[in-house]
């Protein structure tokens, strides 16, 4: 079985143009699978493997404690792999056919309030060169609603100022336009005119958003600015780079936007994934009502 991995992983790379991230989590999900067959019959060959091994497997993951999301992305990875193995004439039978994802019970994300983020907005010390730089990175990113690794892989040409758009590169490399309102492009070009030349070494360095080494900035590294400034801000609720993701995206529905204009601006592949932000309209939905209808 691993020599047939290690030809999948070739093809996602190279066929498909998935990111590394992406290639890596789908070998950790196979290899998972792999030790664990080789531990039940000690055969892993592909045309070996049943539709119930994979079922004990399932089971198995979710008796050992793991997490339904986990076992859904495995078994997914698992479909995938035995796509490639028909579809390449190394395997006669595809034993993922039709079988179940468990059932995930999806969670809620937080959604900040227009006052909350307005809120955390006020907090960088924008006469201070790093206040400024946060100061465009947070505006920047609730303006437009990217990933985190999106907003720090950007480049300076990947912004469009006088269109008011930007170009990001999404999950397979996918890219997307997005627009700009006009606050995130004048705190962005505040940044560009005033802050960055400050920090960056290498006049190369084409990143848009650097840190204090002028070098380009770790998802950690933001997480950690964020944490910072919602603790300032005294926000009770949790807050990660998602959450300005998905304040974006309520917000926007909240105000009218239809769904399908917010999927092209999230880069969802499936609109059932943007549908889960409606769940959070009708829940603020009921809330007003509750609290401003006479009968309520």
């Amino acid at each position: 079985m691993l020599a047939y991995i290690e030809k999948f992983l070739e093809y996602i790379k190279y066929e498909k143009g998935l990111s590394a991230n992406t290639i890596a989590a789908y070998k950790r999900d196979l290899l998972f699978f792999h030790e664990f067959m080789l531990s039940q019959q000690g055969s892993t060959h592909p045309d070996n493997i049943t539709r119930q091994d994979i079922r004990r497997f399932l089971t198995h993951q979710l008796d050992e404690g793991i997490s339904h999301p986990t076992v859904a992305r495995r078994l997914s990875s698992l479909k995938t792999y035995y796509k490639f193995l028909v579809l390449e004439g190394h395997c006669q039978n595809n034993p993922t056919v039709d079988l179940e994802t468990p059932k995930i019970k999806r969670k809620l994300p937080d959604v900040l309030t227009i006052e909350e983020i307005d809120l955390l907005m006020n907090q960088p010390q924008v006469a201070k060169v790093l206040g400024l730089r946060d100061r465009a990175m947070l505006e920047l990113m609730y303006g437009t609603g990217v990933r985190v690794s999106e907003l720090l892989s950007l480049q300076i040409e990947d912004l469009n100022f006088l269109a008011g758009f930007l170009r990001c590169f999404g999950k397979g490399r996918k890219e997307r336009i997005i627009p700009v309102n006009q606050t995130s492009i004048e705190w962005t070009q505040r940044y560009l005119a005033r802050s960055r030349p400050y920090l960056v070494k290498n006049p190369g360095e084409r990143t848009l958003f650097v840190n204090a080494h002028g070098r380009p900035m770790t998802r950690q590294g933001f997480f950690k600015i964020l944490q910072t400034y919602a603790a300032q801000a005294e926000i009770t609720k949790e807050v990660t780079p998602h959450t300005l993701r998905h304040s974006f995206a309520t917000h926007l529905l909240e105000n009218g936007a239809d769904l399908r204009s917010v999927q092209e601006m999230l880069g969802h592949a499936d609109i059932s994934t943007t549908q889960i932000y409606t769940h959070l309209t009708r829940s603020r939905l009921r809330e007003v009502y509750k609290l401003y209808h006479p009968r309520a």
